[in-house]
């Protein structure tokens, strides 16, 4: 039953991204947009991510609650819709600040890592860092459905030079990537069960740590970008200085308050679009 149920998974998937590949990029961003607002308030999704938005803004009424809702299952319905148009958005919509940090991960000799998180259209990172000639390893995590995990790993083939599985095996292929001088691009607001807790709008969510180690480990740079939706499939791609270390003395001590840093920049940007997050995570322990 499970291998008919992931393999009706994939037909459906395959079915459906064949046809916003049809479309074009504008009326396929459009009719996944629209088709995520009708569907996304149905699913068991939508009551979590009430419940996250609700404790993470108090003081919001109830209609603007559900308006960020509505806009978060648009732009996670445009992110699938504009999945196979990814190259043509990455070369053609995106405005681009902070390009010379690009550049200087590029041309200086030495390992870094990209960190974002699922905001606008996370999916365009690595695009954009590819079109400016950064090849990047992408650590994610893969579907659970196989036959879909391939669909996916399709549609990131011109977003990175190599995709990374979250895992052992990955954190091994992460730290020969790192050693060999490459570059990483990882989005890091997910919750991780044994990860460490960091604060993140007033309340403590469990943090990957991975990306602070390798950058303190290696003594590489820690850029982050993040993507803003502008106005349909138009996009706002900014770049930012390679982070600050803290230097207290103790890699534990520094690893923590890097983490805190990080965190406080997503909840920034964040806080700033909250319509654009993927509110749906179950980012805090309850």
């Amino acid at each position: 039953m499970k291998r008919l149920r992931q393999r009706l998974e994939y037909f459906g998937a395959r079915a459906i991204w064949g046809l916003f590949g049809l479309l074009p990029l504008d009326t396929a961003s459009a009719v996944g947009g629209w088709l995520a607002r009708a569907v996304g308030p149905l699913l068991r999704a939508h009551g979590v991510a009430r419940h996250n938005l609700v404790r993470a803004f108090p003081d919001k009424s109830a209609a603007e609650v559900d308006s960020i809702l509505r806009g978060m299952w648009d732009n996670i319905g445009r992110v699938a819709g504009e999945f196979p148009h990814l190259e043509q958005i990455s070369t053609q919509r995106v405005e681009l600040i902070g390009a010379e940090y690009v550049d200087l991960l590029r041309d200086d000799g030495q390992a870094g890592i990209f960190i974002s998180g699922h905001v606008g259209n996370w999916e365009l990172n690595g695009a954009v860092a590819v079109a400016r000639g950064l090849p990047l390893h992408l650590v994610y995590r893969a579907a659970n459905n196989p036959w879909v995990e391939d669909l996916y790993r399709q549609g990131r083939r011109n977003a990175a030079v190599a995709l990374i599985q979250k895992g052992s095996e990955g954190a091994r292929q992460a730290l020969t990537v790192l050693k060999k001088g490459g570059h990483l691009g990882m989005l890091v607001d997910q919750k991780m069960n044994d990860g460490v807790p960091i604060p993140f709008f007033g309340r403590d969510a469990m943090t990957a740590p991975a990306m602070a180690q390798f950058a303190t480990k290696f003594k590489c740079p820690l850029v982050p970008a993040r993507v803003e939706r502008l106005d349909g499939a138009h996009f706002r791609v900014t770049v930012y200085p390679p982070m600050d270390f803290p230097h207290t003395g103790d890699p534990h001590d520094d690893n923590r308050l890097l983490l805190i840093r990080i965190n406080a920049l997503l909840e920034e940007w964040v806080r700033e679009h909250p319509d654009q997050w993927l509110w749906v995570h179950r980012r805090w322990p309850e």
